[in-house]
């Protein structure tokens, strides 16, 4: 709908940057607080090639966070290179940022983020108002029946059950049709019948759409029903591996969280090889 993104200065990506809709390369990040240097990314470097379905795990203070506000374009890397749709905006003007995120990137969050006296159709519109978008009205109503809100399309926030609202801001997401959608703890405050009619929203749209879609999430549960778990410690990739055999949502009992967070850990986090735990 909105062409590629040009690259800045006439630079082209590389035919291996063409590959990914992420390519990360070496990326860091530092901040400074007088004379206190905090590094909480030092060296990322990875791939997300078109409609994959990723996760991202790690402990508090991994730098799982920073990492998600990097590829979502909200903050920049101290240094290294972040191709996103084989455009390097790593140095881009915040101008430039801005139009990124807009155009290229779909965000869904665990708190919704909803204006409390506007509409679902008006809730979707927004995106494409900002981008002087045409039909937004059948577009915005188009997304909002993709994720089974064709009903509901007057209702304010506060008319919505929490899954709902969920829903709304998935299709928020989607309506610009983005390169990819970051996700945070979008289940997170969700009971689990939602977040499990949520989590079949995004397997569908993955699996019929393509869509390329990365969740940061705390939860083994929810990572298990992806199709590639990457693992962060102390600010580096310590494993990246595929899900053997991803959970289809609705389809099996959560476990207890003992069980699952042993199982996730014993096939991702200490999965790799012995050199990456050293």
């Amino acid at each position: 709908m909105f062409g590629r993104l040009q690259p800045p200065n006439g630079k082209k990506p590389s035919q291996s940057t063409e590959a990914a809709v992420i390519d990360i390369r070496n990326i860091t990040k530092t901040y400074f607080m007088g004379e206190v240097t905090l590094q909480v990314l030092r060296g990322i470097s990875l791939k997300i090639k078109r409609g994959e379905f990723v996760s991202i795990m790690g402990p508090s203070g991994s730098g799982k966070s920073t990492l998600m506000n990097i590829l979502g374009a909200l903050d920049q890397p101290t240094s290294g290179e972040y191709f996103l749709d084989g455009v390097d905006v790593s140095q881009m003007s915040e101008s430039e940022l801005a139009r990124v995120r807009n155009r290229k990137i779909g965000f869904v969050f665990q708190n919704f983020n909803l204006l409390r006296r506007t509409e679902a159709l008006r809730q979707v519109e927004l995106p494409l108002i900002y981008a002087g978008v045409p039909n937004r009205a059948k577009r915005a109503r188009a997304a909002l029946e993709a994720v089974g809100l064709g009903q509901r399309l007057d209702h304010l926030p506060s008319e919505l059950s929490g899954g709902q609202q969920q829903r709304v801001a998935i299709a928020r997401a989607l309506v610009t049709e983005p390169s990819v959608i970051l996700a945070d703890e979008p289940t997170g405050n969700l009971d689990s019948r939602s977040g499990t009619e949520v989590m079949q929203i995004f397997q569908r749209l993955n699996r019929e759409k393509q869509i390329t879609t990365v969740f940061v999430t705390h939860d083994p549960w929810i990572a298990r029903h992806t199709n590639r778990v990457i693992m962060l410690r102390d600010g580096k990739v310590v494993a990246d591996q595929r899900v053997k055999q991803p959970l289809i949502a609705g389809e099996a009992e959560r476990p207890s969280e003992a069980e699952e967070l042993q199982g996730i850990f014993e096939a991702t986090y200490y999965g790799g090889k012995k050199e990456e735990y050293t």
